[in-house]
């Protein structure tokens, strides 16, 4: 079987120019190597940050050990007797340093309305926010779930928790009430702040309902905080007299002059939720000396940021952990202008991102592999010559692995065969990027992250924990500890153990769930999470490659993989293809156009994922659709192609960028001649 390096175009590898190498922050070809002594790696970067008082031990840690037959959960501690402020660090210290006039955000909402926002203005307003919450009666260690869109209370908010030593919750404003609700609950939260509505894909969505639902029967919220972001298109809004408090009245209308307090370093700053294959979703914790320190000098590094002059675009919503780690702190703590955008990247039409790029002059643009795709779909000529992406410097993708001829078309169609790619492998549960390359430094593979960012260490090993050989597949580990890693999971450390520790704990090694290659030359090849896999008559075979291939066929933009019930072969793959073609409006909402390409597809398709893999890697069923279900963090929400493939009813699709591509799919199947592809 290949392995995914031998996918796409060609296995070519790109040096970024010299130009890159000599505008670059970093110093050489000493980040490539290991670093001796990680911890006093880490102790120079916390020096990057503002710091009330030093602390006195850089690290401790006491691993999972065996204590009576049963493990014991581990404990980390980075700078443990140092004082920060993390919204300080974030805001005031670059306003103090004379930066007060320096955009800190360019706001696009949705309709259209805009707004600049320099640093000192964000200071006055994180300063009423943080004034405000204190007058609601939130203090150190209380929880906040924030339940808001992209729009610059959302980061005023978060930052002004953050200030108080709160622990806030952001919450995707797509969710539903039950998603809201488990969260307002296993939190303990004691405000929940929202909107009266929020805008989707054109339309204004009342979301005060869903807030109320959530926060109906038992819990511990006293107030709910709500923003006026619609108005009178969604007027007639529930209310609960003294429990809910407008944001323009209470927040707008507070000082603007707050004295800050510093607290301990392992003082939690969130809980983020990540959703198991199992259970219910978990809520691992990050802390605040730590993960600001690794936040900062990670996106300082991975993205040669350079503040004078860059206009750096995080396309993630805020509620994921990688605008948490690249959109509020680690830019912020650099003192970055960024660009966030409330809606879809097609709403009002499709070159809604090449719009922004170019109005604002964007030099780096990190976005989800899957938007990519999504483009290569819109775009199928390239980017129209009618829109300026020459500031474009830097891309950068994550959150899934990147296919090698998504990575070609993103260098060579928004990068202009110019800007490298820095495609980054982290999780919720790791803070930061893990694995990716460092921009005017490292050799580029299209489709690989390349090898572990300084001060980490990473492996791939096999189910007993050796470390698997150039060429090799295997699962993903992190060898010991770092500064951003979560410390456990909120309520439930024993769950932290059995997660995350508990398969390697002989070793030490951290395990999230993915898998990974080694290619030749000892480069990293991200497979997507190991419960990804398809087991077919006893062959594993991952998700990601077998999408991969199916996307280097040229008349394929997209493609979702998954695995579905099978009598003869126990599973079978099922999969979505999105093709490359140019469609007019007509026929792209004609259900017979997709029936037709469907037959006339399926089997050049099958036999191309044979050359490309092996026949054991053939899917069994392929249906070619308008577009996948995606999440509007822009990952492929492949438990509903699952639901879809066998025809069960599908789950919560709130978080769906569009609702309406499940019922497309489901026409299209039933066209194909049945209720689901396996019946």
């Amino acid at each position: 079987m290949s392995t995914i390096a031998n996918l796409g175009k060609e296995n070519r590898v790109f040096s970024p120019s010299v130009e890159f190498v000599t505008q670059a922050n970093l110093q050489g070809e000493k980040w490539l190597e290991p670093q001796p002594d990680p911890v006093a790696f880490w102790e120079e970067q916390a020096t990057r940050l503002s710091w009330n008082t030093p602390w006195h031990t850089a690290h401790s840690w006491t691993p999972a050990q065996s204590a009576g037959g049963e493990l014991t959960v581990p404990v980390a501690e980075w700078f443990a007797g140092g004082k920060l402020n993390v919204a300080v660090n974030c805001v005031d210290r670059h306003v103090e340093a004379g930066l007060g006039d320096r955009v800190a955000i360019h706001f696009e909402g949705e309709p259209g309305d805009r707004e600049s926002i320099t640093y000192a203005e964000l200071q006055a307003r994180v300063n009423k926010a943080a004034n405000a919450l204190t007058d609601l009666g939130i203090g150190k260690g209380d929880r906040v779930v924030v339940y808001l869109p992209v729009i610059p209370e959302t980061i005023v908010v978060t930052l002004a928790i953050a200030r108080i030593g709160a622990i806030h919750s952001l919450v995707f404003g797509g969710f539903s009430a039950e998603a809201l609700k488990f969260r307002v609950e296993d939190t303990g939260a004691k405000l929940l702040v929202t909107s009266d509505g929020q805008y989707r894909r054109g339309v204004a969505v009342p979301v005060k309902e869903n807030a109320d639902l959530a926060v109906a029967g038992e819990n511990e919220i006293e107030h709910v905080l709500v923003v006026r972001r619609t108005g009178d298109l969604t007027p007639d809004i529930p209310w609960t007299s003294g429990r809910d408090v407008w944001w323009h009245e209470v927040v707008d209308t507070a000082g603007d002059v707050h004295v800050p307090e510093f607290f301990d370093a392992e003082t939690e700053l969130f809980i983020i939720y990540t959703s198991g294959t199992t259970g219910k979703p978990k809520g691992v914790v990050h802390t605040s000396g730590g993960y600001l320190t690794q936040a900062a000098w990670s996106h300082w590094a991975l993205f040669d940021a350079k503040p004078e002059t860059d206009v750096y675009w995080c396309t993630a919503d805020l509620a994921w952990v990688t605008a948490h780690t690249y959109v509020l702190y680690g830019p912020f703590a650099n003192a970055m202008t960024s660009v966030i955008y409330e809606g879809t990247p097609n709403t009002p039409h499709t070159a809604r991102h090449f719009e922004i790029i170019e109005r604002y002059g964007v030099t780096t643009y990190y976005t989800a592999p899957t938007l990519i795709r999504t483009l290569m779909t819109w775009f199928p000529e390239g980017v129209p010559s009618s829109f300026d992406l020459s500031s474009i410097r830097l891309l950068g993708t994550v959150g899934e692995s990147i296919n090698p001829e998504a990575w070609i078309w993103f260098y060579e169609q928004i990068g202009k065969s110019q800007a490298p790619v820095v495609d980054t492998w982290w999780q919720s549960e790791s803070g930061s990027a893990v694995v990716a390359p460092l921009p005017g430094i490292t050799a580029l593979k299209p489709g690989s992250a390349t090898f572990p960012v300084p001060g980490m260490t990473v492996r791939i090993v096999d189910d007993e924990g050796t470390e698997v050989p150039w060429g090799s597949g295997g699962y993903i580990v992190i060898d010991g500890t770092w500064p951003s890693m979560a410390r456990t999971v909120w309520g439930d450390p024993q769950r932290y153990l059995d997660s995350y520790w508990a398969k390697y704990a002989q070793q030490g090694y951290f395990f999230a769930g993915d898998g990974a290659k080694y290619d030749e030359d000892g480069y990293i090849w991200l497979l997507g999470r190991v419960d990804d896999v398809i087991n077919v008559s006893g062959h594993r075979l991952s998700t990601i490659e077998i999408e991969s291939a199916l996307v280097s066929h040229p008349l394929v933009g997209e493609a979702g993989v998954v695995g579905v019930s099978d009598e003869t072969t126990g599973q079978a793959v099922a999969a979505f293809v999105v093709p490359s073609l140019s469609l007019s409006d007509s026929e792209r909402a004609d259900t017979q156009t997709w029936v037709r390409l469907t037959h006339e597809l399926q089997q050049q398709l099958r036999e191309h994922v044979a050359h490309e893999i092996g026949a054991i890697a053939k899917p069994k069923h392929i249906v070619v659709v308008p577009d996948v279900p995606k999440t509007r963090s822009g990952k492929i929400m492949r438990r509903l192609l699952v639901d879809l493939s066998e025809g069960r009813p599908l789950g919560d699709t709130t978080s769906l960028q569009d609702e309406s591509v499940p019922h497309r799919i489901i026409d299209i199947t039933q066209e194909l001649g049945g209720k689901s592809l396996i019946s």
